[in-house]
């Protein structure tokens, strides 16, 4: 078994008090046994604008945020999924949502960029969101080899297109990070649903690390960061504000449920 954990955090637009942040939970996280580390989605800057994330984008492969995530990973000999910062896009005036990964060695080993973009207008709120206007979608389907199984990548609003997940899944996938920043009413209405879901439908952890409490933009998310089995068990949550939650992985369960349980090889369609 391996033990993992999910980073909740609530990121302001000062991308080095972010960071400080994440390494003071980081290392609870480490402290407490976790080999694998998830970061919420933009854990490194919850602007004032979204024009802010353009800002800071940085170039594949060289930069300020994407030295931290190395660094840390080397560090404390952890894989680490590094929610998702902005990197730079084939469109100037846009970034990708990137997630990267890296191993124990601190070596980036790989990347999945957000595909499905938050452009909803949340009527009870009056909260209106365009992720097009400054984020260009991926393509791309990941899922890679790691000590925890085969791990696959998703970010928040992914987690409503189950063919994704279904993809992830016909790729292999055992286990599921989805780095999210759901907002407080989705969150509310959708989220704990949606994830439990994720994870009941196609026999799989996922690890949902999000984004929870008061941002100085004045944007509230919805937090409840959590690790479910298989069976859809919330093995772990926080229901708000800054923490780690973590949890056992155990691959024999896994096998053990997909066998006697064989849901997945039951599909028609």
């Amino acid at each position: 078994m391996h033990q993992v954990a999910a980073i909740q955090m609530a990121s302001g637009p000062n991308v080095a008090a972010n960071l400080i942040e994440a390494e003071r939970l980081i290392m609870i996280a480490v402290k407490e046994g976790a080999k694998l580390v998830v970061l919420p989605e933009n854990f490194a800057i919850m602007g004032m604008s979204e024009q802010d994330k353009i800002k800071i984008r940085e170039q594949p492969g060289r930069g300020h945020i994407q030295g931290f995530l190395a660094d840390q990973a080397a560090k404390h000999k952890i894989w680490l999924v590094g929610g998702t910062i902005p990197l730079a896009a084939t469109d100037p005036n846009k970034v990708r949502a990137a997630c990267l990964v890296y191993n124990d060695k601190g070596k980036q080993v790989a990347r999945y960029d957000k595909i499905h973009m938050f452009d909803v207008e949340i009527v009870d709120s009056g909260e209106r969101y365009i992720e097009s206007q400054t984020i260009e979608s991926g393509d791309e389907i990941i899922v890679i080899d790691s000590p925890f199984g085969r791990l696959g990548l998703a970010v928040c609003y992914d987690l409503r297109f189950p063919e994704l997940f279904r993809r992830l899944l016909d790729h292999g996938a055992e286990l599921i990070a989805v780095p999210s920043a759901f907002t407080a009413i989705t969150g509310k209405a959708h989220w704990e649903v949606i994830v439990r879901a994720r994870a009941i439908e196609n026999l799989c952890y996922v690890i949902a690390a999000a984004q929870g409490g008061y941002h100085v933009n004045g944007r509230e998310t919805y937090g409840d960061s959590m690790i479910v089995d298989p069976w859809g068990t919330v093995l772990d949550r926080l229901s708000h504000g800054s923490g780690v939650v973590q949890a056992q992985i155990d691959r024999k369960y896994l096998t053990s449920v997909r066998r006697h349980f064989p849901t997945i090889s039951h599909r028609k369609l």
